[in-house]
C-alpha cells in the first residue's frame, strides 16, 4: 500500500461513514479516499476517488496478501467493520465518525479507525497522505503529540496509540498484537482550536455514540417489512443530514458518472427541497419528527432571500448553489471526466418543488403539528406562485438542460401543493378571497392534465404534452390523491411505465433513453424501481410489489448503500454516492407495503365548481 498505488474500486465496495457534518467513503480495502472539510460541500482533504493517488487517501490494512472474510456495519450503528484473514490469524478494522461532539471538549470532526489482531500478530500499514482542495495542496507539517497537518485556517492531526508515528506521505509498517489493538484518531478543525484526543481512550467515544444510534434506532416499530434495511436506510439519511443547519444533503459525493466515460458527472453536495421533502415524509411515517421539524426550520430560513420562489437547490446553510465549472487535471472515478463543482440546476424553475415542499409540511400538520405563523406565511406564499406560474413550462424534476417543457409531473405536484395547502387551511388562518384562488386554480390544473397530458388510447399519463413519451417519475401518482386508488387511469398508467420504461426486471428507466439533450446514455435510475414498488402496493398488487422490493435490496450488497443509478447489464452502480432520494425512496416502498389500506381517497373535480366554501366571498 505504498502512496501513489490506487485502483477504482467498484462504488458499491465504497462504506459511508460520517458525523452528520462531512462524510468519508471508505474502500473494501481500508482506503479513505473521499473527505470533505468542513463540512460535505467544503474542498477535499482525501480526494482519490476522483483525483487520483495525488489527491490524497488515508489507508489502512493488512501489509501483506490477504482475504477479506466480512464486511458489514455494527448492527443499528455507523461503525464499520473490516475483517480479513491472514497467515494464522484475522486483522480487523473498525471505523467511525463521531456524530455527538456537543458539550464536549471534541474537536467538530473525528475520524477513529482501530485495528485489532486475533488468532497471531497481523503485519499491517498505514498510509496517510492528505492534500487539500483542487490543487492537491501538501500540507504544513508539525510534529508533537500528534502529527498535526495545516491548511491557513484548516488544520487536521492524526495520533495513534502504542507510539506509533505516520508521517504524511508515507507508508507505516507496524505489528498488530492480539489483545492490543492500535488506534488511529483523525481530528479536523476550521477557524477554531484544534482539540486533542487521547487515541487510548478514544475507543470509549465510538462505543458512546454506538448507544445513542441504537437508541435512536430502537423507535422505529417491528412492524415494518424488510426491517433492517429499512433501518440502514434511514440511519443513512440521517448520516447526510448537516446537523448545524437540519439540511439533508443529496449526497456526499461529486461528479461520480451517470455515464462512465461521459459527461453526466455533477455536484449533489447541495440539499434539494424536493428531495428533502420525500426523506422527511420517511421520516414523519416512522415517527421520527425532529427530523421533519429540523428540516421545515432550515427551509424557512434557508427560502427567505428568495420567496416566493423555491430555488430548485441550496446550500446546506441556505445560500446561493456557486456557479457549475470543472476542475483541471482531475482525472474522475475511473477516469470519467470532467469533475465538477457547483451545479448549473440552481437557477431552474421546478414546479413539482413546491408540491413535495407542502406535502411534507401537511404530513406535519396531519400528525398533530400547528406551524408557526412565519412557516404558514412562507407556504402561502409558494402556493400562491404556484397558482401564478402552473400554466408555464418547466425543467422539471429530472433538471433537462434543454428547452422547458410542459412535464406532467410538475403539473401533477402543482396540483398537491395546492391541494396541501388547502388542506393545511382547514385549520390554519387563511382569506376566503385566498382559499378561492387556490381552489380555482386546483380545479384548473386537473382539468389541464386530464385533457392535455393523458393518452386515451395508451390509457396512460405522458411525460409532457404534445409527447408520446412516459416518465417514470408518473409512479408518484398513487401517493397524491389526484386519481382514487381504483382509478383505470392510475393502473394504466403504473403498468405503460413498468412496460415501457423496464431496463429490465428490476429496474426502470426515467425516461426513454436519450431523450434528455445530452449526449451519451445513462443507466437505470434507482429511486423510480422503489417508486414503482410503491405503486404496487397502492394499487392491490402487494405480493408483486414484496417480490420487487426483495430484489432490488440485493444489490445494496452487504452494507445496504445505494447510488442514483445502476447498469443493469453489469450491476455495477453508477452516479453520486450513496443517494439520499434512493434511500428515501426505499424506505417508502416498505412502508407502502405496511400500508396499503391506509390511502386516503381524493377526489378530484376537474370540471366542478372552482370554489366549494360557501363564505369564500366570490
Amino acid at each position: 500500500m505504498e502512496p501513489g498505488s490506487m485502483r477504482s474500486p467498484a462504488l458499491a465496495d465504497y462504506g459511508l461513514l460520517g458525523d452528520t457534518r462531512t462524510a468519508a467513503l471508505v474502500s473494501a480495502d481500508g482506503g479513505i479516499d473521499w473527505l470533505c472539510a468542513p463540512a460535505f460541500d467544503g474542498d477535499p482533504v482525501f480526494g482519490a476517488l476522483l483525483g487520483g493517488p495525488e489527491a490524497g487517501s488515508f489507508r489502512t490494512g493488512p501489509s501483506l496478501p490477504a482475504t477479506r472474510l466480512a464486511r458489514r456495519y455494527r448492527p443499528h450503528t455507523a461503525t464499520l467493520e473490516t475483517v480479513w484473514a491472514t497467515d494464522g490469524g484475522t486483522l480487523t478494522l473498525a471505523e467511525s465518525m463521531i456524530a455527538e461532539v456537543s458539550g464536549r471538549l471534541l474537536p467538530t470532526t473525528l475520524l477513529i479507525r482501530r485495528l485489532a489482531a486475533e488468532g497471531a500478530p497481523v503485519r499491517a500499514a498505514v498510509v496517510f497522505d492528505p492534500r487539500l482542495g483542487e490543487r492537491h495542496l501538501r500540507p504544513r507539517v508539525r510534529q508533537g503529540q500528534h502529527v498535526v497537518c495545516e491548511w491557513g485556517a484548516l488544520a487536521m492531526s492524526l495520533g495513534c496509540s502504542g507510539g506509533l508515528r505516520v508521517e504524511p506521505g508515507t507508508t507505516a509498517a507496524i505489528t498488530v498484537e492480539p489483545g492490543r489493538p492500535v488506534v488511529m484518531v483523525l481530528a479536523l478543525a476550521y477557524a477554531e482550536p484544534l482539540v486533542w484526543v487521547d487515541p487510548e481512550t478514544a475507543w470509549d467515544l465510538v462505543e458512546a455514540d454506538e448507544a445513542r444510534w441504537r437508541e435512536w434506532a430502537s423507535g422505529i416499530s417491528d412492524d415494518v417489512p424488510f426491517r433492517e434495511p429499512v433501518l440502514r436506510s434511514l440511519l443513512t439519511l440521517k448520516l447526510l443530514t448537516y446537523s448545524p443547519s437540519g439540511a439533508p444533503v443529496a449526497a456526499p459525493t461529486t461528479s461520480l458518472p451517470e455515464d462512465p466515460g461521459g459527461i453526466r458527472n455533477w455536484d449533489y453536495r447541495y440539499a434539494w427541497p424536493r428531495d428533502a421533502s420525500i426523506g422527511i415524509a420517511a421520516f414523519l411515517a416512522l415517527g421520527k419528527d425532529g427530523e421533519a421539524l429540523n428540516f421545515l426550520n432550515w427551509l424557512l430560513h434557508a427560502s427567505r432571500l428568495q420567496r416566493p420562489r423555491l430555488p430548485a437547490l441550496l446550500t446546506l446553510t441556505g445560500g446561493h448553489v456557486p456557479r457549475e465549472r470543472t476542475l483541471a487535471d482531475w482525472p474522475g472515478y475511473a477516469g470519467s471526466a470532467p469533475v465538477r463543482t457547483g451545479n448549473g440546476a440552481a437557477h431552474q424553475h421546478q414546479l413539482d418543488g413546491y408540491g413535495w415542499v407542502l406535502d411534507a409540511a401537511w404530513n406535519l400538520v396531519r400528525q398533530g403539528h400547528r406551524l408557526n405563523s412565519e412557516t404558514w406565511r412562507a407556504l402561502r406564499g409558494f402556493t400562491d406562485l404556484v397558482v401564478r406560474r402552473w400554466p408555464d413550462p418547466d425543467a422539471g424534476i429530472w433538471e433537462i438542460r434543454r428547452d422547458p417543457a410542459h412535464h406532467v409531473h410538475s403539473k401533477i405536484m402543482g396540483w398537491l401543493a395546492l391541494d396541501r395547502a388547502l388542506r393545511i387551511a382547514e385549520t390554519h388562518r387563511i382569506s376566503p378571497r385566498r382559499r378561492c384562488r387556490w381552489e380555482a386554480a386546483r380545479t384548473a390544473i386537473a382539468a389541464d392534465i386530464i385533457t392535455r397530458g393523458f393518452d386515451a388510447t395508451r390509457n396512460t399519463y405522458t411525460r409532457s404534452y404534445g409527447s408520446a413519451d412516459l416518465d417514470s417519475a408518473l409512479l408518484i401518482l398513487p401517493v397524491t390523491g389526484f386519481e382514487p386508488p381504483d382509478s383505470a387511469r392510475l393502473r394504466g398508467t403504473v403498468d405503460a411505465v413498468r412496460a415501457e420504461l423496464s431496463a429490465g426486471h428490476p429496474f426502470l428507466y426515467r425516461y426513454p433513453p436519450g431523450q434528455d439533450g445530452l449526449p451519451g446514455d445513462e443507466g437505470a435510475f434507482l429511486p423510480c424501481s422503489f417508486w414503482l414498488v410503491q405503486a404496487l402496493a397502492l394499487t392491490g398488487r402487494a405480493a408483486e410489489a414484496a417480490e420487487m422490493l426483495e430484489a432490488l435490496l440485493g444489490i445494496g450488497g452487504p452494507l445496504g448503500l445505494f447510488s442514483e443509478e445502476i447498469d443493469a447489464a453489469t450491476g455495477a452502480l453508477l452516479g453520486n454516492y450513496p443517494q439520499a432520494l434512493t434511500h428515501a425512496a426505499l424506505v417508502q416502498a416498505a412502508l407502502a407495503l405496511r400500508d396499503v389500506s391506509a390511502v386516503e381517497p381524493v377526489v378530484t373535480e376537474p370540471a366542478g365548481c372552482a370554489c366549494r366554501n360557501p363564505n369564500a366571498g366570490c
